[in-house]
């Protein structure tokens, strides 16, 4: 899968994200989470979709749209964000403005993605 990072007020979130994949948080994980025409969602360190990084971020809520390949950060409610990540596979416009658009996917099989397929490896390139 193939990412583009947005550049945007969102900073502590995209931050948050460049700096778990570049020490390699989310290498070698499983997507935990397949949800069919809805999401699939990885950065969960234990592979449960119950863990995250030891720390939560306050809520960036973005008015981007939630279109299909949309990157946002998973939530288990308010200010709660940290590892876990997701990926829309297709709009779903009731997710705009309650959870944070960081990113989009731009390249990549989202759709042959499922429960348990691994991460190899997450690359940041900066441009």
């Amino acid at each position: 899968l193939h990412l583009s990072i947005r550049r945007q007020r969102q900073m502590c979130i995209r931050d948050s994200f460049v700096t778990l994949a570049e020490a390699d948080a989310f290498d070698d994980k499983n997507f935990h989470r397949v949800v069919a025409d809805f999401v699939i969602q990885d950065g969960c360190p234990r592979g449960d979709g119950w863990g995250g990084p030891g720390y939560s971020i306050v809520d960036e809520l973005s008015w981007l749209p939630y279109d299909e390949g949309t990157l946002g950060m998973a939530l288990s409610g308010p200010d709660t964000g940290g590892s876990q990540w997701f990926i829309t596979l297709a709009p779903q416009p009731h997710l705009n403005a309650g959870y944070t658009v960081f990113g989009q996917l731009v390249a990549g099989p989202s759709h042959a993605v499922h429960q348990g397929t691994i991460i190899r490896d997450v690359v940041i390139e900066r441009i």
